[in-house]
């Protein structure tokens, strides 16, 4: 009985925090801040309290987790209409570095080690400090930089040069199964997919691991290969 109702439980869980996932919506993995890092926690522990509830009382978790999530999607509508609230609950972004200034106490308002700071711009690439023109700590814990202009990657624009304009490729097939909506969205027909196969090489769509479309309807395919490559470049 005990173990039944830790399934329960679980289950339960599992479908609450489903909800209030799909209801917050997917800022806490795109853009996670202190206000959205402390709501994911305490809403995984009350779900986590939920699915390990032994002794049948799993309707005050259910409310708890029901409560957050309200109050998360409230906070976040009236956040989305007022700046002020938006930076109460979300913070703001610091300027901590321009024109070859550093702004000293934006980074103990921010909480921010030099060191730190330091880190970030190595890891971005960025080894010489002469190099930044603007600095900024973001809501979300993270730091960008606008390189100065002699430092910058050139770009096609900068060379006026004519670039033909890129499109995403679409996955018509995928571990040997035809992606019938994707082949749909091509304008494509599976018969079209099948000949187009054949001219290279493709007997079986089995045979195919990954098969891509793109715009001019030109087909990318890439075959199953069950062999383990003897020498690992990264090991």
């Amino acid at each position: 009985m005990e173990l039944l109702n830790v399934v329960l439980s679980s289950v339960i869980s599992i479908i609450a925090l489903f909800i209030s996932v799909k209801l917050i919506g997917n800022r806490q993995m795109s853009e996670l801040n202190m206000f959205d890092y402390i709501n994911g926690i305490t809403i995984g522990s009350i779900a986590a309290e939920l699915a390990t509830s032994l002794e049948g009382d799993f309707l005050k978790p259910l409310i708890a987790i029901i409560i957050y999530t309200v109050v998360v999607i409230a906070i976040s509508t009236l956040s989305s209409k007022s700046v002020k609230l938006r930076r109460f609950f979300s913070g703001k972004s610091w300027l901590l570095m321009d024109n070859g200034k550093i702004y000293q106490k934006n980074f103990t308002k921010s909480k921010l080690d030099l060191s730190e700071f330091l880190t970030q711009c190595r890891v971005k690439g960025f080894f010489n400090t002469n190099d930044i023109e603007t600095a900024f700590l973001e809501q979300n814990g993270r730091i960008t930089i606008l390189p100065k202009a002699n430092k910058r990657p050139v770009t096609p624009y900068d060379m006026n040069l004519a670039i033909q304009e890129d499109y995403p490729f679409t996955n018509v097939i995928m571990d040997g199964h035809i992606m019938s909506t994707n082949l749909k969205h091509t304008g494509n027909s599976p018969e079209w997919l099948i000949k187009e196969l054949a001219k290279q090489g493709y007997s079986d769509i089995k045979q195919v691991f990954l098969a891509c479309c793109d715009k001019t309807n030109t087909l990318y395919v890439f075959k199953k290969i069950n062999e383990v490559p003897k020498n690992d470049m990264f090991q």
